[in-house]
């Protein structure tokens, strides 16, 4: 059995924040989004201390390549979706292994 997994970063910048606390009102319904939508492992992952800009990592694992692409695309759409988030930069790493019984 072959298992899929990829972890994507989206780098984005939240252009009304004004403080950090501010900014984790505009992060928080992303990342509970994202984690409640896609059922994925998500977090904070750079950035925690400056104001307007933040980085969120989303990990996913699936049956097939197919099954991870369509999830991380779709998490890229809900993302851009939100009014008060520009993303900057998108990177993704894939992990395939092998599983033997």
């Amino acid at each position: 059995m072959t298992v899929h997994a990829a972890a994507a970063v989206f780098d984005i910048h939240l252009p009304e924040s004004r403080s950090l606390k501010a900014k984790r009102a505009h992060i928080r319904p992303v990342i509970e989004g994202l984690r409640g939508r896609f059922r994925a492992s998500v977090a904070e992952v750079d950035h925690q201390d400056q104001w307007q800009r933040a980085s969120i990592g989303v990990a996913v694992i699936a049956t097939s390549e197919r099954g991870v692409l369509e999830q991380l695309q779709a998490a890229e759409r809900f993302v851009v979706s939100r009014p008060d988030v520009e993303i900057i930069d998108i990177s993704i790493s894939w992990l395939d292994h092998e599983v033997f019984a």
